[in-house]
């Protein structure tokens, strides 16, 4: 499976639930897939999609919020895991979406295809429920298990990015729309 792929499957799911994106190919694929105005889409800040996902679920405590981020992403902030997991927010779940490489810049490896496993990474840092998905028909029914917690997830996927054209909305347009998306 793709990131492509997995990100179709957390996209059925979607409702009602806020969505942080990670920056580039995930959110352009996100926006092809269900464009939303309850999706944020990163477009720089490549490191703290996790940290704007954090402040949202702690600012917006009845709302479910969905962190979309990747391995590269995450690895630049791991410190965003040690202060979620300490603060509990029972309405985040952080997906990680591990194709080993940074593939927004071209698929260079990134440490995971080597030692490092960011489940166990995530485990230390405190979080209590910690999954990881590696097949496809896997993705709805463990995220549908998931109740109210701060949970880890992590998608084994292979490295790619599908064709899809970019968002036609400037940053300002987004962050306007999303501001409005959370009044509702």
């Amino acid at each position: 499976m793709k990131r492509f792929d997995a990100l179709i499957e957390i996209a059925k799911l979607l409702v009602n639930e806020l969505v942080v994106c990670n920056l580039g190919d995930p959110s352009r694929e996100l926006y092809s897939i269900k464009d939303r105005s309850e999706n944020f889409y990163m477009m720089g800040s490549m490191g703290l999609t996790s940290s704007i996902a954090f402040g949202l679920a702690i600012s917006q405590p009845k709302r479910r919020v969905f962190c979309i981020d990747g391995d590269g992403s995450i690895l630049m902030n791991l410190g965003s895991l040690s202060t979620i997991a300490n603060n509990n927010p029972m309405n985040l779940i952080v997906i990680v979406i591990d194709n080993s490489s940074y593939g927004s810049t071209g698929n260079q490896k990134t440490y995971t295809s080597k030692k490092t496993r960011l489940e166990i990474i995530a485990k230390g840092a405190g979080f209590e429920s910690v999954t990881v998905i590696d097949k496809e028909d896997e993705i709805i029914p463990k995220l549908k298990s998931l109740g109210l917690g701060c949970h880890f997830v992590l998608i084994k996927t292979m490295p790619g990015r599908a064709q899809v054209k970019n968002i036609p909305l400037d940053p300002e347009k987004i962050t306007i729309r999303f501001i409005k998306a959370l009044s509702k």
